[in-house]
Parts: structure tokens; C-alpha cells; sequence
């Protein structure tokens, strides 16, 4: 697929999305940050801002930068990679002639879209970012992503001899279950619109049906 195809993906903004990509098509060979996980927050984005509202054109350009600096989930790095996609999404509007306000506007929605940096966003665009994202990271797809993510960093699916984590601390890092009680199941409690905790509540009534059915396979 060249950048054209690509572009039209994310209509309506086909040409804000063909002067973004460049800067964000790589060859990294993360299938959890890649083009169709652009396409999904899309998606998400735009089924959002039809309800919430919101400016298309930022929007678009915060999700396509979102994750332009690429920081591994288990680098000690991890909760400065929003901040980093932040400045190098200002330094890539600037290029392209953006004004300082609205790169600004984009540059707050980069940073606070991440779950590590723990940042409160304060515009409707920035709300719709983070919402948009943290569907993606549940529901069928996050749990997909999920065990993606643990095989890259070498992870075991789960501890064998406590699985639920009953006697232990939990350890997401090395075992891939640990990771829903960790992180994915908590994630609903923190949706920023009505439109997305409503998305976010069936997505994650999938993701607890699949965890339940995996243990009881065990």
C-alpha cells in the first residue's frame, strides 16, 4: 500500500492524513503501533466526535502522531513517550506551517493520550484522544494486542503456579494474564466522554468474558 491508499483511509481528512504519514510509517515491525492501529483510533476517533464533537483536523493530527517518537512498553522510558511524541509532533506541525496554537492544541492531545504519563486532558480533542486510544487497548482487539505486546518482550502467557495472582504481586511484564488485572481491566473507570465509557463498557465486558473463559481452561 503506498501513502495515497493509506490517506484515504482516514477520511475526511485524506490530506492532513497524506502530509502526517511520512513522518510516521516506519518499518519497526510493531504490529500493535502500526497503520491499522492509526485506522482504529480513527475510527474510534470519529465515531466519538460525532457525538462529542470536536475539530477533525486536530484530531487527525494528534492521532496519526500519538506514538511518532516509538518507545518499547518495557523501556525504563516508557512514561516519557508521550511527552517525546508531543515535542516531535510540534517540531513536525511547525515544519508543515501549523500555527503555535493549534500545534499546541495537538501537542496536549499527544502527551495526555497515554495511560503511563498519567496526564489529565484538558481540551474535548484531548478527551476524545485518550478515549480513542484506550479503546483500542480493550475490548477483542486489546486482548489481541495484548498477547501481541507479551511475545515481542518474551513474556509466558501466565505464572502456572498462580495464575490469579492470589499469592504474589502481579507481574505484567513477564506474564502476559498479568497484565488485564494490571492494567486493561482498570481501564474503564477512566474514560474522559459518555460516548466513549459507553463503547468502553461493552468492549470490556468482552475482555472479561475471555479472561474468565482462559482460566477456566487451566
Amino acid at each position: 500500500m503506498n501513502l495515497s491508499q493509506a490517506a484515504v483511509a482516514f477520511l475526511p481528512q485524506e490530506q492532513l492524513a497524506l502530509s502526517l504519514l511520512p513522518y510516521v510509517l516506519d518499518d519497526a515491525g510493531d504490529g500493535s503501533h502500526d497503520l491499522s492501529h492509526l485506522l482504529r483510533v480513527w475510527n474510534n476517533a470519529r465515531r466519538l466526535q460525532q457525538e462529542e464533537g470536536g475539530d477533525l483536523r486536530i484530531l487527525l493530527a494528534a492521532v496519526l502522531l500519538h506514538d511518532c517518537v516509538r518507545v518499547e512498553k518495557d523501556s525504563s522510558l516508557r512514561a516519557q513517550a508521550s511527552t517525546l511524541s508531543a515535542q516531535r509532533a510540534r517540531e513536525i506541525l511547525d515544519a508543515l506551517g501549523w500555527t503555535a496554537q493549534d500545534a499546541d492544541r495537538v501537542a496536549h492531545a499527544v502527551q495526555a493520550h497515554s495511560y503511563s504519563a498519567q496526564i489529565t486532558p484538558q481540551s474535548l480533542e484531548a478527551k476524545i484522544v485518550q478515549d480513542a486510544d484506550r479503546l483500542d487497548a480493550i475490548g477483542a482487539i486489546g486482548v489481541a494486542r495484548c498477547f501481541y505486546v507479551a511475545g515481542r518482550m518474551g513474556s509466558a502467557l501466565y505464572e502456572p503456579l498462580d495464575p490469579q495472582a492470589h499469592g504474589r504481586v502481579l507481574e505484567d511484564r513477564r506474564f502476559a494474564l498479568d497484565h488485564f488485572p494490571a492494567k486493561l481491566l482498570r481501564l474503564q473507570e477512566g474514560f474522559q466522554t459518555a460516548s466513549g465509557a459507553a463503547m468502553a463498557s461493552a468492549r470490556q465486558a468482552r475482555m472479561r468474558a475471555f479472561v474468565e473463559d482462559f482460566l477456566g481452561e487451566l
